[in-house]
């Protein structure tokens, strides 16, 4: 039943005209000037030591770029997944100061399952398989390693706060062995909205406990604000870290 309403969903949003979320220019779900509010990965100030790896967003959780998150989060629109997906990977090159041969292994953030289930699956993966065909066609190789889930107890985050947002996810985020990355492959772990970075620090304490390393966090929003989108701003980011040697981005 639920593939089937999934199905419909999709064909509904194929026949009804498109407007922008963000504005009220039609024939897009972002519209070029609201796309245009997403840009470069920029650096989340003071997130890099709590989570454990340098945090990027390509925009501030307001305007057009909220509605859109929100939109496609909350609201079930889901042609607005390719949109996002398609920014999430002409951002990855800004990632790295020169490629890399065997290309980005990218871990969407984990969601609840009553949600994951409530919106047909967990929504930063379906995006992200936009992103990864997108990625490819630029010259950037992708692989989609849909590896984390989360455990029955976590509540939901809204109205809570940081410390409250922690425990939470407390040893709530686990592991599946099938959808690992190969060990010592690039790994970016991507999630929608990065506000207290609860979730960013238990995925990658839990990706840690499997043998891998986290080299970047991307979100498509911060909640925190921007900082330096330069590679000096990234290469500072990574030396925040305390007590963890993050492998350069490469």
């Amino acid at each position: 039943m639920r593939v089937l309403m999934n199905a419909l969903r999709d064909l509904n949003d194929l026949m009804l005209p498109m407007s922008c979320v963000g504005c009220p220019a039609e024939g897009s779900s972002l519209c070029p000037d609201c796309r245009s509010e997403f840009g470069l990965p920029a650096v989340v100030p003071g997130l890099a030591e709590v989570v454990g790896a340098p945090c990027h967003a390509l925009a501030r959780y307001r305007g057009a770029a909220r509605e859109a998150v929100v939109s496609y989060k909350e609201r079930g629109d889901r042609a607005l997944a390719r949109p996002l997906g398609e920014l999430m990977a002409a951002a990855l090159p800004s990632l790295s100061d020169g490629g890399t041969a065997d290309g980005w292994w990218l871990v969407p953030a984990p969601s609840r399952p009553a949600v994951s289930r409530r919106r047909g699956g967990n929504h930063v993966e379906r995006l992200l398989r936009f992103a990864a065909r997108a990625a490819a066609e630029r010259g950037t190789p992708c692989a989609l390693a849909p590896c984390l889930v989360l455990a029955a107890g976590a509540e939901e985050s809204v109205g809570l706060d940081d410390a409250s947002r922690a425990a939470n996810l407390a040893d709530r985020v686990r592991v599946r062995g099938a959808g690992l990355p190969p060990p010592g492959t690039p790994v970016i772990l991507v999630d929608d909205v990065l506000t207290s970075g609860a979730t960013a620090g238990a995925s990658i304490r839990a990706l840690r406990m499997a043998g891998l390393e986290v080299d970047a966090v991307l979100a498509l929003t911060s909640a925190r604000g921007l900082g330096a989108a330069s590679a000096v701003g990234r290469a500072a980011d990574r030396r925040s870290v305390v007590g963890h040697p993050t492998r350069p981005i490469v």
